[in-house]
């Protein structure tokens, strides 16, 4: 079997496409995720925690130069050592939410998966069987 042939017996499986769909929606879902988190959680957050930004909590670790102004994005720009634990904040919300989602839907899914896959009810024996299991037992008795 030829290169090209083995190639395309293995891309056109369903477990690689399959694969390649989950991978795609995954990354879908993720910005999903993330502007839930950045557009509407991490707000609230910051309302109730007295108006923080998350996003913009850093700590410097060298020395700025002059003229670069205070805030985060100058500070990376200028190139200037800076602990962003604000971004880091986001990201592991962001990894919780997605992770609890996950979690739901799978959750969800072995549930279905546990109700369909129930054992049908044994079939109700045919007449003529019982009769005959009838007379059998009725001959064994002296």
């Amino acid at each position: 079997m030829s290169i090209l042939s083995e190639f395309k017996e293995f891309a056109v499986k369903g477990n690689v496409i399959d694969l390649a769909v989950g991978v795609i929606i995954g990354a879908a879902f993720g910005k999903i995720v993330d502007s839930l988190v950045g557009d509407i959680i991490m707000p609230l957050v910051g309302v109730v925690f007295g108006k923080l930004d998350f996003s913009n909590l850093y700590v410097v670790l060298g020395t700025a130069p002059a003229g670069v102004a205070n805030t985060l994005a100058d500070l990376k720009k200028a190139g200037v050592p800076v602990l962003a634990y604000g971004s880091f904040i986001t990201v592991a919300v962001n990894f919780v939410i997605l992770a609890f989602i996950i979690f739901m839907m799978v959750k969800q899914i072995n549930r279905l998966r546990k109700t369909e896959a129930a054992p049908p009810a044994p079939a109700a024996t045919p007449e003529d069987i019982t009769l005959l299991r009838e007379i059998r037992d009725s001959l064994k008795r002296p």
